[in-house]
């Protein structure tokens, strides 16, 4: 079965770090964009094998939106 699930990535010196706010402590690291995404994609799908079908519907039932603001600090 295929899941729809958020990821955030955040990238600093070090690389990349991606985490699922559905899934608590679902995240991984990687040195470059495709690193993590193919770790990312590999952690969500260890942890989904982990949850029973009530679980996994009731996690990834969220609706999760991500947009930019603006925002002026005096």
């Amino acid at each position: 079965m295929s899941y729809k699930v958020s990821i955030v990535i955040e990238k600093d010196e070090y690389g990349y770090y991606a985490y699922s706010p559905e899934l608590q402590g679902c995240q991984t690291q990687g040195n470059s964009l495709d690193e993590v995404m193919a770790n990312m994609k590999e952690a969500i799908e260890l942890y989904l094998e982990t949850l029973s079908e009530d679980e996994k519907k009731d996690l990834l039932s969220k609706e999760i939106l991500t947009t930019t603001l603006e925002v002026t600090v005096a």
